[in-house]
């Protein structure tokens, strides 16, 4: 798993006008939780750029003066209007505790349903995984070369060492699906085969004496 610094300050006061206050400095309120730990801290707002503004999920070392804690973001709050970052949660992490991640869906090669006409399907763009954030990649690769029109890979098919996939075993995660045009190519081919075949049967009766 990738990872990447943070330098946050310790909050002097916690609340919406001291909050608010951080906003308009281009501060963004965060809390770091964990191990019977709550401290709530600020971070520059341009720090967040290769944490956040990324598909990829990656171990932050969080530098709080003289401590360094190992975290992962649990949760980012946006403005609803705006978009702008509001407000951030980090959980600190132990090499011994598992965790739960999202972690994002990467898919490997040309598929041969794809080579055949058919589109490729991505229907979970990540998965949430338990594990020891040592066994955490950084994306879920799937290898989808011998993949075929109307086949898919499932939750189930995904193993991964020390990881537990916790969704259904089921559930579909990558697909190759028949195309609009292929489907309605396959169906003009029916339809022009359906009409042939009574005349082509007609041609080779013999003929009534």
């Amino acid at each position: 798993m990738k990872t990447v610094s943070l330098s946050g300050s310790p909050r002097a006061n916690v609340g919406k006008t001291d909050a608010a206050a951080l906003r308009a400095k281009g501060m963004v309120p965060c809390v770091v939780y964990g191990n019977g730990k709550q401290l709530h801290f600020y971070a520059d707002e341009r720090h967040f750029k290769d944490i956040l503004y990324t598909p990829d999920t990656k171990l932050v070392h969080l530098n709080m003066g003289s401590d360094t804690y190992k975290t992962i973001v649990q949760e980012s709050q946006f403005h609803r209007i705006s978009d702008r970052l509001m407000h951030v949660d980090f959980l600190i992490v132990e090499d011994q505790k598992p965790v739960t991640l999202m972690l994002p869906v990467k898919t490997i090669g040309q598929s041969e349903g794809v080579k055949a006409g058919g589109k490729l399907n991505v229907k979970m763009r990540k998965l949430k995984v338990r594990g020891l954030i040592s066994k955490m990649p950084d994306a879920i690769e799937l290898n989808v070369e011998t993949l075929q029109i109307g086949k898919s890979i499932s939750a189930g098919d995904i193993k991964i060492d020390g990881l537990q996939i916790l969704h259904p075993s089921n559930i579909s995660v990558v697909s190759v699906q028949v195309t609009r045009a292929a489907a309605a190519e396959e169906a003009a081919t029916t339809t022009a085969a359906a009409a042939t075949a009574p005349a082509a049967t007609q041609a080779a009766a013999p003929a009534k004496k």
